[in-house]
């Protein structure tokens, strides 16, 4: 069974509960928006820490690191079946300079060329109300997990 591991990233600014989230790269995204965006994560090597998985894959996905008091959230099932380890950290990111790692698949589909994407192509600051329209299904129980843990 594949795994993941996860940051749902969190401030208070103004007396709103922001959290952020990123949007995949690629063609098969481009054009989607609600239900597209997620928390960054990846895929956990065989016996990798959870935690250490997770803050690579933050780190590969936005070109930036968090440090803080991570909490381990409830691990959720996706719909594919795979599941994901998300941790939540009080933490600052700048949306603007998300600098991502590439994939490469071959697009268009059957025409033999290979082009590179962006695995993430944009992160956002949320407000809860607007993460549960834009974020995964599969990713909402994260969020409101979140949410409950906050107040």
């Amino acid at each position: 069974m594949k795994q993941s591991a996860g940051i749902l990233v969190y401030k208070n600014e103004d007396g709103r509960l922001l959290v952020f989230l990123v949007h995949p790269g690629g063609p098969f995204w481009a054009k989607k928006d609600a239900g597209a965006w997620s928390i960054p994560k990846g895929e956990l090597a065989e016996d990798e820490d959870p935690l250490a998985a997770a803050r690579r894959e933050f780190e590969e996905e936005t070109g930036q690191s968090v440090n803080g008091k991570f909490v381990a959230l409830a691990p959720c099932r996706q719909p594919s079946g795979k599941i994901v380890h998300p941790f939540a950290v009080e933490a600052n990111v700048d949306a603007e300079r998300i600098v991502s790692n590439f994939f490469e698949m071959e697009w268009p589909p059957k025409s033999g060329r290979r082009q590179s994407f962006p695995e993430v192509d944009r992160g956002r600051w949320f407000t809860i109300d607007e993460a549960r329209g834009r974020l995964q299904p599969g990713q909402l129980p994260i969020l409101e997990e979140l949410r409950v843990q906050l107040t």
